[in-house]
């Protein structure tokens, strides 16, 4: 099982869309500091995640919603389920 995830941040109130097979790991990765481009931006919160049995299809949605086209259905799928 592969899963695409959201964090926001509790900081700037971005959102960051990553790709992970351990989801609570990788979050926990990410609040400590261990990456880069989240590292600024901490504390992040896990709002939004879809699983993927083809790690291959969980990358190709990661690399669609970092497109403007992607990132606006990405929104509007959070906005659905009336997270942010």
């Amino acid at each position: 099982m592969h899963f695409v995830y959201v964090l926001k941040s509790e900081k700037d109130k971005n959102l960051y869309v990553g790709c992970t097979h351990n989801i609570y790991d990788r979050l926990k990765y990410h609040n400590a500091g261990k990456v880069s481009s989240t590292k600024s931006r901490r504390p992040l919160k896990l709002i939004f995640h879809e699983e993927y049995l083809d790690k291959y299809e969980a990358y190709r949605m990661e690399k669609y919603y970092k497109t403007a086209i992607g990132k606006r259905e990405l929104k509007n799928k959070i906005n659905h389920c009336g997270i942010v």
